[in-house]
């Protein structure tokens, strides 16, 4: 069997690009039977995988997204003999008579209120074209449960071809113990002794509110008055343009909030390892892989009920309403003011985090595949 993979969203910084890089890192390991063929619309990643003997890598020159999708990528499908072709996002290409499987990361658009959280020209785009990839793709692979029933009932034709796959934190997410490599991290970012953290970036020509900063920000204003010894990092690209678009002056709080900007990931272990708390109450979240990265490193969590926060969190973090800045104020200082809660969530965090793993999305990612060219 040959696979070709779209390879497009490798070159995003959020979550997309991260699931990207990471399938298909695992099933190359995983697969050495089946041969894999990874189309770029940029150089930037060719020869990642060339360790893998069954892996080709192409570049394929475009500047227009639609055009790379829907023509460059069926050309070229078709001239390198691939039985599959698989999106780690959310488009297929329409006009090919390859199989075709596509992961989608969150249905927000099609359950009220969260579509508001974005902005009418995505909406637009997406309700117009997503039924026409959601009938196209051969199957669908979603990334939690949240995220599948919403687009069941969005659209009740495609539960038979869309199946909840976890993934999970890169394997370096764990909870670093070793002195020095904590000194040198919190030495070269200027991290406090304590501090509560989040990892949010900032969207250009986005609203921006579905990260939720200006709520936390409000709850972090409001622990400080409770007495809150703790600064408040944030770490994420562009992560600043926050504190510049809300007035952290007025509410109290502006010589306690760190703006580190867009940390490398290998880096991210120790300042979850570091932190006192991880902060992650956003509005909505289809799957929030910074929570599953907190709870393999062993950081208590206060986050949000409902879609896949709470999901994902379950059994595990404080849940509480994300619009409610006085909620969430305090289950932080719920958590932060008890020592043997923080342990239990530690614990129990390292115990779910364990089913969140890449090797696993790999496996059930694969056995799709194989369905799929078989007939079966």
């Amino acid at each position: 069997m040959r696979i070709g993979i779209m390879m497009r969203s490798a070159d995003e910084a959020g979550g997309i690009g991260v699931y990207a890089r990471n399938i298909v890192g695992e099933l190359l390991k995983l697969d050495q039977k089946n041969k894999y063929v990874l189309f770029y619309k940029t150089k930037k990643h060719l020869g990642r995988y060339k360790k893998f003997a069954n892996c080709r890598e192409l570049f394929l020159p475009g500047k227009n997204k639609a055009v790379w999708d829907q023509w460059k990528i069926p050309w070229a499908a078709r001239k390198e003999q691939v039985d599959l072709i698989f999106n780690p996002k959310f488009t297929v290409p329409l006009f090919t008579r390859r199989k075709t499987m596509m992961v989608v990361h969150g249905a927000d658009w099609f359950i009220p209120p969260y579509d508001e959280e974005y902005t009418t020209i995505d909406n637009f785009y997406i309700k117009k074209v997503m039924p026409l990839y959601l009938r196209k793709a051969s199957a669908i692979s979603s990334v939690s449960n949240y995220s599948t029933n919403g687009f069941i009932q969005a659209f009740p034709w495609c539960k038979d071809k869309i199946k909840t796959i976890y993934f999970g934190p890169n394997k370096i997410f764990k909870r670093i113990t070793d002195e020095h490599t904590l000194d040198t991290v919190r030495t070269t970012y200027k991290l406090p002794k304590k501090f509560i953290l989040t990892v949010i970036r900032y969207d250009h020509g986005a609203r921006n509110t579905r990260k939720n900063f200006k709520g936390m920000a409000e709850a972090f204003s409001l622990y400080k008055k409770m007495g809150g010894q703790e600064k408040f990092v944030v770490v994420g690209r562009d992560c600043d343009l926050y504190g510049k678009k809300y007035d952290l002056k007025a509410m109290g709080i502006e010589e306690d909030i760190i703006f580190t900007g867009l940390v490398p990931q290998e880096v991210l272990p120790a300042f979850y390892s570091l932190a006192s708390l991880y902060l992650y109450t956003t509005i909505i979240e289809a799957f929030p892989i910074p929570t599953t990265e907190a709870m393999a490193c062993g950081c208590p969590i206060v986050t949000s009920i409902g879609t896949g926060l709470e999901e994902l969190t379950h059994g595990v973090a404080v849940a509480v309403d994300p619009l409610d800045s006085n909620a969430i104020a305090g289950a932080i200082n719920k958590v932060l003011a008890d020592k043997a809660l923080q342990e239990e969530m530690r614990t129990k965090g390292f115990e779910r985090s364990k089913i969140f793993s890449w090797e696993k999305c790999a496996i059930q990612t694969l056995e799709i595949f194989e369905r799929l060219v078989k007939g079966h």
